[in-house]
């Protein structure tokens, strides 16, 4: 046992220099180098008498390098709680935008064939009126006008609750 400090104690400074350079974490690599003393005292009987002790030591620390390695790349990253932006820990829900997704949709199919293409063409697609009336075939004033009746037709259907009354309703699981 005296014999095993006296020939891996003084590998120690050289163990730890070698698993910052593998791991450049410090923590990390000093809890590298403790798995490589453990292992190596635990294991100190299986050495080959006639090989170097140095050596065996340093194959048993890069094989645990190796290994804690490859679980980095299987895992995320560890960020300390303290060390992450508030912002990143909370999102908005949702399910929300969902339903008003929903509620969207279900009023654009309440509107004529007419007004959703042009809903759709202007306020989705990003288009001027100009093109707009040039993929329907109709004169800029139409547009216009279709446009705004349109939009004062989806304003009434959700302010009268229409879109509300043709949606399935949803029911209490207990």
């Amino acid at each position: 046992m005296q014999d095993m400090i006296v020939i891996v104690e003084p590998m120690i400074p050289a163990l730890r220099r070698y698993a910052m350079v593998l791991l450049r974490d410090q923590g990390v690599a000093d809890d590298l180098v403790q798995d490589c003393l453990e292992r190596a005292i635990s294991g100190w009987h299986r050495r080959r008498p006639d090989g170097n002790p140095r050596t065996w030591v340093f194959t048993i620390l890069h094989n645990l390098a190796i290994s804690r390695l490859r679980q980095r790349a299987r895992r995320p990253a560890h960020v300390a709680l303290d060390a992450t932006d508030p912002a990143l820990l909370c999102h908005d829900a949702v399910q929300e935008d969902g339903l008003r997704q929903r509620d969207i949709l279900a009023a654009l199919d309440l509107l004529s064939e007419e007004h959703r293409q042009l809903l759709l063409l202007i306020s989705v697609e990003g288009l001027s009126y100009a093109e707009a009336a040039k993929i329907l075939a109709v004169p800029l004033g139409t547009i216009m006008s279709r446009l705004s009746r349109a939009r004062e037709r989806l304003r009434m259907i959700f302010e009268d609750g229409a879109v509300v009354a043709t949606l399935p309703r949803l029911r209490r699981v207990k």
